[in-house]
């Protein structure tokens, strides 16, 4: 097929970016070295026969709030809510429920109610506008002024580490832990810039589009992007490892790899842009656990039995230090987990299937086996009891599964503030490289980690600007 586009990657950000260019009349060629297309959104049958687990993501908030596939608005993809958006036991206390409704979430909260009700609740009745602004931070931006006053609200304390914000904005144990659960997603040391922003957002995004999952494993939605292409005259091909881009002849390229795969793609990258990706900073790595069970994980808090998403480690204070010790190089013995249990939303993946994984330094060769089961038994007693069969992966196996995992790092970069704004290199538009035609797409671009596609979304987008150019 002569292409007017290659895409290489099959992750979110190339398939949203194959479709955005073949619904724009393009004829797309998308290659994929795995012998599956999905990179993030695969699932596979890696404990018993018969059971599906996500491989990589599996909460797809991030889909259902993307500029990018709301504009591609997919069909034959079912998103199942699950009834319980997020939980946080905690010793001694009941769990605290992140529920769709933001008012019943405050309630939990006790005398935090009205914290949560003034910032996260001024995000929510800021809307979708805000969060378009959050996933294009280089823009092209909505004018909206109810888009801007939310993130007057939502800036201030967005910027400031989750520890400062957390002990500065709330007053009980379970406030602060469940904001520390949350910051604790961008895989940094609590005591950094940003990461209450990290926090707010995800929170922000359970009440206004919930936490789903893709009934019957994110590879459906893969699969749907796949089909969507091809639909439009695209072609895909799995098992095809582009090494070199002078492989490729076509004017538009789009790459979903990280910098390490551009440098070693290509000679020719000027020098002054070649240095600036040889800075760029990769991140932690996790350690992923899948299991079989032979029943829903007897939490000690039955409430915790209906959250499709689960945060693991205790009190702010627990999970700061956890993630402090991981940011210097260290295992912590009592690290944050992040665990998902789909039979919670999604009863057709075979039956009770569990994925959890803490983070590790990255490039880490530590088991973390036992400390991720002992933070499990330490809210759901019995847990082992139930386990038929697991399926472990770190680091080393993550980055043979999918090359953009370098190190097991599963956000495409070093998520703080200086690779916020310099994504892989500081520039207005950082999604176009200096090689003519040549754009990259991954979560090392704007706005980073998630199942957004927004990298891809941009990268077709400024192909498609530069083509009716002329260039």
């Amino acid at each position: 097929m002569s292409a007017d586009a290659v895409v290489v990657g099959s992750g979110p950000n190339g398939l949203v970016a194959a479709v955005s260019l073949a619904r724009a009349g393009r004829k797309v060629l998308l290659l994929e070295a795995a012998p599956t297309f999905g990179g993030g959104l695969r699932s596979g049958e890696v404990t018993l026969p018969g059971r599906i687990h996500d491989l990589g993501a599996t909460a797809m908030a991030t889909v259902l709030a993307s500029p990018a596939f709301r504009e591609l608005d997919l069909k034959g993809v079912e998103f199942a809510h699950p009834p319980v958006a997020a939980a946080h036991p905690l010793d001694g206390r009941p769990a605290v429920l992140v529920h769709r409704d933001l008012r019943r979430t405050a309630e939990g909260l006790g005398r935090d109610r009205g914290t949560w009700l003034a910032i996260v609740g001024a995000m929510v009745k800021a809307g979708l506008p805000l969060v378009e602004l959050l996933f294009k931070p280089l823009g092209p931006w909505p004018a909206t002024p109810r888009a801007f006053a939310g993130a007057a609200v939502f800036g201030p304390p967005g910027v400031l580490p989750a520890t400062t914000f957390a002990r500065r904005a709330f007053r009980t144990v379970e406030g602060r832990a469940l904001i520390a659960g949350m910051a604790a997603h961008s895989m940094l040391d609590l005591r950094s810039l940003i990461t209450a922003g990290y926090g707010l957002s995800l929170a922000a995004m359970a009440h206004l589009v919930g936490w789903p999952l893709v009934r019957g494993g994110s590879q459906v939605l893969a699969d749907a992007l796949v089909a969507e292409l091809r639909s439009l005259g695209g072609e895909a091909v799995a098992g095809h490892r582009v090494r070199r881009l002078a492989e490729l002849e076509a004017p538009v390229v789009v790459l979903d790899v990280t910098p390490r795969q551009l440098l070693a793609m290509s000679d020719d990258l000027p020098p002054r842009y070649r240095r600036r990706l040889e800075r760029f900073r990769y991140g932690p790595g996790v350690f992923k656990l899948d299991w079989a069970l032979d029943g829903p994980v007897p939490w000690r808090d039955p409430a915790v039995a209906e959250a499709g998403t689960v945060h693991l480690g205790g009190t702010l204070e627990e999970i700061a230090l956890s993630e402090a010790e991981m940011a210097a190089g260290r295992h912590s013995p009592r690290p944050y987990v992040l665990l998902v249990q789909p039979y919670a939303a999604d009863p057709t993946r075979g039956g009770h299937t569990l994925w959890a994984y803490c983070h590790v330094p990255n490039g880490s060769a530590v088991d973390m086996t036992d400390a991720i089961e002992t933070q499990i038994e330490r809210y759901a007693p019995g847990f082992r009891d139930r386990v038929l069969a697991r399926h472990a992966m770190g680091p080393s196996d993550l980055e043979a599964f999918n090359p953009n995992l370098v190190g097991g790092d599963i956000g495409g970069g070093l998520t703080s503030l200086g690779q916020f704004v310099r994504r892989p290199v500081w520039s207005p538009a950082p999604w176009r490289t200096p090689l003519p035609g040549v754009f990259l797409c991954s979560s090392s671009t704007p706005p980073g980690p998630g199942a957004h596609g927004m990298g891809g979304w941009q990268a077709a987008r400024l192909a498609l600007k530069d083509s009716q150019k002329g260039h």
